[in-house]
């Protein structure tokens, strides 16, 4: 039993991080109340805590080869519990992202050297079942977060969410100091840190254009500025990986159309499945006046609970398909999910979620346990680290570019119904996205109008959760298209791209 302690530690780091990304969308509007947060800013809540996820996985990977990943794993753990407290006492919304855009920074570190401890910590057989057990950690993280966070919330306080972190944190340290052992790769010569600098401005620039859209539009000056750096940073990452004899990201590993598909695919996946449910909360809760805990059971818990069940019982069969059978049906699944899901209106409840939502976990519990082995079999094996490293990167890309521009879809679609009802002027209409705004203001409005007001505010935050499903369906299942079209059979994977200088993580 003592040798799987070391799995422990790697299991209870990934589960901090994997929670965090969900058990915050449940307390959003408590949060929102609590410190007077504009709709933005709550948005910011969520995006600047995959950001970092996004930007530093990589980064991550690479100093953890240098200086050991044992040591960066623990330097992880710890900045993640210190981020937690300054969470759990923010005093303010600007405190508050600040301490989740740290913890983003952990959680990034700790995902890029779980893999490679997984690796180096076991042996033949051993490693298979090591991976199987973080697989179910990474599912049942994402089951867990909505039930954790509306029972947190609900029950003792929105900051608990992010309190309970740190003595779990504290135990995981001590397990990884105690069992895990300390490796590096002694072959990296130096970081590439032209290549650190345009990634992480590309990715930042994009995610900030698209959630300032929201509230000031696309043709605003500061969204085309952010919009134009955005992508002349990514273009110069581009320059700079392919003349770079140490890069961040071989290039090469794109010359495959079956990579290139099933990043595609990771990206829409967890983009579409799982970044429009901050939205969802927001209907449940400040719309329909649900608590945290039927909020979590209606809108979240359905969908990972399908993910988690159908990994753990299928995960074993799917691995003999070819790999774009199971990705290209579940990404349709996903998509008809989403399709279920659409058609809300003033009177529609929460009921009209949950068989959309397990129609779509099915579908992601179809596509998430062969996703990774097929990006690696896309690729010759000496590019088997850095592929596991790209598909993290692109799984957090997704989530964080969704959220952001799902955000933009969901306020204008609540702003526009709401504006074109007569009872709001646009102003008005903003006010209303803010935390708990839309119910103060129904029940501040004479008695007389409270039902037509109460019918506009349901009709509009319905409409705007609609918008979001229809845009994630679409998006679905163009990526299943692409993913029948282009993947093929390991085997048929280029063997002739140059080995890397170094694997990620």
């Amino acid at each position: 039993m003592t040798k799987w302690w070391a799995l422990v530690a790697i299991c209870l780091g990934t589960f901090l991080l994997l929670v965090d990304a969900t058990i915050v969308n449940i307390a959003l509007p408590q949060i929102a109340q609590s410190l007077q947060s504009s709709f933005t800013s709550f948005q910011w809540v969520v995006n600047i805590y995959a950001l970092p996820l996004v930007a530093f996985l990589l980064i991550g990977g690479a100093l953890a080869d240098r200086y050991g990943r044992r040591r960066l794993f623990v330097a992880a753990l710890a900045t993640f519990a210190v981020a937690s407290l300054i969470c759990g006492f923010a005093p303010s919304t600007e405190v508050l992202i600040v301490g989740r855009a740290v913890q983003g920074v952990g959680g990034a570190v700790m995902f890029a050297t779980s893999t490679a401890l997984i690796v180096t910590s076991y042996r033949g057989r051993d490693v298979g079942m090591a991976f199987g057990v973080w697989a179910a950690v990474n599912g049942a993280s994402a089951a867990a977060g909505p039930i954790l966070g509306g029972v947190l919330t609900q029950y003792l306080s929105w900051r608990a969410i992010f309190l309970v972190n740190v003595p779990v944190a504290i135990v995981a340290i001590l397990l990884a100091i105690r069992h895990l052992s300390e490796t590096r790769n002694e072959d990296v010569r130096r970081f590439d840190i032209p290549g650190m600098v345009t990634f992480t401005v590309a990715i930042a620039a994009i995610t900030y254009a698209v959630t300032h859209a929201g509230q000031a539009g696309w043709a605003d000056p500061l969204t085309v500025t952010l919009l134009v750096t955005g992508a002349a940073a990514l273009a110069l990452f581009v320059v700079v990986e392919a003349r770079s004899s140490t890069p961040m990201l071989d290039l090469a590993v794109f010359r495959s159309p079956s990579f290139v598909a099933l990043m595609v695919a990771i990206t829409v996946m967890q983009g579409v499945a799982f970044s429009r449910l901050p939205y969802t909360t927001v209907w449940l809760e400040s719309a329909l006046g649900l608590g945290p805990v039927a909020a979590g059971l209606l809108g979240s818990v359905p969908l990972s609970a399908a993910v988690l069940v159908v990994a753990l019982l299928t995960g074993k069969f799917l691995q003999h398909l070819a790999a774009r059978v199971p990705i290209g049906v579940g990404l349709l699944l996903v998509g008809a999910g989403l399709f279920l899901q659409i058609g809300l209106d003033a009177g529609s409840t929460g009921l009209a979620l949950p068989a959309g939502l397990v129609v779509s976990g099915v579908g992601v519990g179809m596509i998430n346990p062969v996703l990774t082995s097929a990006a690696i079999g896309a690729l010759p094996p000496s590019h088997a680290g850095l592929a596991g490293g790209v598909v993290n990167t692109f799984r957090q890309l997704g989530f964080a570019v969704c959220t952001s521009l799902f955000g933009t879809v969901f306020a204008t679609g609540v702003t526009t119904s709401l504006t074109g009802s007569g009872r709001f002027t646009e102003t008005s209409a903003a006010g209303l996205l803010e935390g708990g705004a839309a119910p103060a203001v129904v029940a501040a409005a004479p008695p007389a109008e409270r039902s037509g007001l109460d019918h506009a505010v349901r009709e509009a935050f319905a409409t705007g959760v609609d918008h979001v499903h229809l845009i994630g369906a679409v998006a679905a299942v163009v990526a299943a298209v692409v993913v029948f079209a282009l993947v093929r059979p390991a085997k048929k994977a280029p063997e002739s791209l140059p080995a890397p200088a170094r694997q990620a993580g």
